[in-house]
């Protein structure tokens, strides 16, 4: 299994395109699944068109849904990060997308994006850890 661990530069935006990042790391690959792990409690993964207004739409919905209030019990950080905990619950941490030929195979207008609203943060790692054909674990 290939494991690596990405960067990711978000400048607090809400949502951020990963998917030529993590198709670099699936270049040395051939066929298999790519596991991809937000470790953070307030960010998460998603498929999703971009660049066509869905990600207003995305801000909008989570705003109406988790309003960004002081009513939330979670008391550290910016004000109404306790929202940020709670939409991490409804945004997973995780996704599973197959490889094929090294890269994520996706529909014609889906992405993979990190799905981030807490605004305390403005960098996340992400890790990718392939199953792949062409990757084989080093002799011991």
């Amino acid at each position: 299994m290939l494991v690596r661990q990405l960067q990711v530069a978000t400048g607090q935006r809400l949502v951020t395109d990963v998917t030529r990042q993590v198709n670099s790391v699936l270049a040395e690959c051939g066929d298999g699944l790519c596991v991809v792990l937000a470790p953070h409690a307030t960010a998460g993964l998603a498929l999703m068109e971009v660049g066509s207004g869905s990600e207003q739409d995305l801000a909008s919905v989570l705003e109406r849904l988790f309003p960004r209030s002081e009513r939330w019990r979670h008391e550290h950080g910016s004000p109404g990060h306790g929202r940020d905990h709670v939409i991490g619950v409804f945004v997973s941490p995780s996704i599973t997308v197959p490889v094929h030929s090294g890269r994520l195979l996706l529909g014609r207008w889906q992405s993979l994006v990190l799905v981030d609203p807490n605004r305390d943060k403005d960098e996340r790692t992400l890790v990718v850890s392939v199953l792949s054909d062409l990757h084989q674990p080093p002799p011991h």
